[in-house]
Order: C-alpha cells, then sequence, then structure tokens
C-alpha cells in the first residue's frame, strides 16, 4: 500500500505561480517500487484528465497541450516526492489536483485526497 499527502494548492491570482507537492509513504517494499509519478487535474463538472507525468529515473516526461511551457513536474526519489511547479496560471486551470503514482510490475494505481487550486481573474 501506498498513501499520497497533496499540499500546496490555494487561491492564486491569474499569472502568478503556485507549487503542488505529493508526498509517497507506505512499506519499503511499495515504496521501492513506485515507477510513474504524475498529476491530475478535475475541473467543476469534468473528467479527471492528466496534467504531467513522470518515469522513476526522469527520463520520461509528458505534459497536457494546454500546460506545456507553464508547469514543470520533477521529483525526488530520496524524498519520494513529486513536485509541480505551476507558472502563469490561468482561470482554467482551476480544479481539484490530484497526484497519482504506478507502483510495481503491473502499476497498481494509487491516488491522493487532492487539493484545491483557484486561480482568479
Amino acid at each position: 500500500q501506498v498513501q499520497l499527502v497533496e499540499s500546496g494548492g490555494g487561491l492564486v491570482q491569474a499569472g502568478g505561480p503556485l507549487r503542488l507537492s505529493c508526498a509517497a509513504s507506505g512499506s519499503i517494499f511499495s515504496i521501492s517500487r513506485i515507477n510513474t509519478m504524475g498529476w491530475y487535474r478535475q475541473a467543476p463538472g469534468k473528467q479527471r484528465d492528466l496534467v504531467a507525468g513522470i518515469t522513476s529515473g526522469g527520463g520520461s516526461i509528458n505534459y497536457a497541450d494546454s500546460v506545456k511551457g507553464r508547469f514543470t513536474i520533477s521529483r525526488d526519489n530520496a524524498k519520494n516526492t513529486v513536485y509541480l511547479q505551476m507558472n502563469s496560471l490561468k482561470v482554467e486551470d482551476t480544479g481539484v489536483y490530484y497526484c497519482n503514482v504506478l507502483v510495481g510490475r503491473y502499476s497498481a494505481n494509487y491516488w491522493g485526497q487532492g487539493t484545491q487550486v483557484t486561480v482568479s481573474s
């Protein structure tokens, strides 16, 4: 089992920055088998969509087209933490941001509880 705790959400004006963090905890066996870590976003009335993902070694990173050039995902494997630096925020970036990790050979899926990001105009 893996537990994920997100932090860093809040209210910010359009154009401003915000940084999200997600710390993973659990058994050494599970933590050592975390592969991809990522962030998803769910806007009101919409489905949950991938924002950014990063593989265990950081060798592969992908972003949703809507955030390319503005958001940066990174991870610190020593701290079992993934970050999402969000710059030049837009009103349409508003939503609940969920941390997600894939663990093990069969990519067991774990989710955080979500953190609200609200961008005001």
